[in-house]
């Protein structure tokens, strides 16, 4: 079978790539010389705006809308997109008072959105339009008008949308990130909308939501106890480590930590097995506390390679234990 009927040489595939990639660079910095007073005016009507940005655009310009409107909602802009033809059939109900209209056409005589324009007009929603010019039935009848320039696009017949639609998502984006400046959005922000991800996980997990507490009957042992009840307390624990406290009350107080790497130090020493905790602990242990994200205990781990870690109060009295493990079967990195 002749899997390249055109017989294009791998060469002339890849300068046709480089030719369309440098066509559409060109497309964007023609649209850096459109970014004007306009944009800013756009942006003041989005974050007035009380209630959503309803993103609209027929075909090519519609799929850029889409990812827009996604841009927009995940960056603290409430924001969907609207199907300009099914609005036209019972759909325009999603736009209400209060709403702004972001519509692409890059001719600007998208019949589709020219039927909605009415109505739009009744229910006074400002409108902004991105469009190739200033020319057409949509920048006319705009509020605000953002012209990408007249590019050529990069298919070879100067007809598929393809660096005008590279700068109507690029422009998309530059509102997207002018408003995130605007509004001092921030990562924990970002986060709430993307719960489900790593980065969710990364920034909403706190040590809390991991750790074992002491309803779980933590490892613990009497600083004046023997080593050789410490084996037994860490093999019936789990956790690869006992914590060790200065009395036998329910206080918990932290004194010190033993470790399977402790244990290690001590068996290749030949210590007693009577030797008393307070002579084989690691004193002042390392610590964090419950609300810290969980991905920043893990970067305390990995600075002092260990793999525990004492969750306590301000008194330095445990509340609970968090591991390495713990960390990365959540899949905190």
């Amino acid at each position: 079978m002749n899997n390249n009927p055109s017989h294009l040489t791998h060469e002339q595939f890849i300068a046709t790539a480089i030719e369309a990639i440098n066509t559409e660079k060109s497309a964007l910095a023609l649209l850096t010389e459109q970014i004007d007073d306009r944009f800013a005016q756009a942006c003041d009507i989005i974050l007035a705006c009380k209630g959503r940005v309803v993103v609209t655009g027929m075909g090519k310009s519609g799929l850029i809308g889409r990812k827009i409107a996604a841009t927009f909602a995940s960056t603290g802009t409430p924001a969907f997109f609207m199907h300009p033809g099914e609005a036209g059939h019972g759909d325009l109900g999603m736009l209400v008072k209060g709403d702004v209209l972001l519509a692409i056409s890059n001719s600007g005589e998208s019949d589709e959105i020219k039927m909605l324009l009415p109505v739009v007009k009744r229910l006074v929603i400002p409108l902004i339009s991105i469009s190739r010019d200033k020319r057409g039935m949509l920048p006319r009848a705009a509020d605000i008008v953002l012209t990408l320039g007249k590019s050529q696009e990069a298919c070879p017949l100067n007809l598929a949308p393809t660096s005008s639609t590279t700068a109507t998502l690029a422009l998309g984006d530059a509102l997207a990130v002018a408003l995130v400046h605007a509004r001092g959005f921030t990562s924990e922000d970002f986060a709430l909308s993307h719960p489900a991800g790593a980065l969710g996980r990364q920034l909403l997990t706190q040590v809390q939501d991991l750790m074992h507490t002491s309803s779980e009957n933590l490892p613990l042992i009497h600083q004046q106890a023997p080593l050789n009840d410490a084996l037994f307390i860490m093999s019936n624990g789990r956790l690869g480590m006992t914590v060790v406290t200065d009395n036998d009350s329910d206080d918990k107080k932290v004194v010190g930590i033993f470790t399977d790497g402790d244990l290690r130090r001590v068996l290749e020493k030949g210590i007693d097995l009577a030797t008393p905790m307070s002579e084989v602990m690691t004193t002042n242990p390392r610590s964090v506390s419950k609300t810290m994200r969980a991905s920043d205990a893990l970067s305390v781990m990995n600075e002092h390679s260990i793999t525990q870690l004492l969750v306590m109060d301000d008194d330095k009295h445990l509340e609970a234990v968090i591991t390495l493990h713990d960390l990365l079967q959540a899949g905190v990195k």
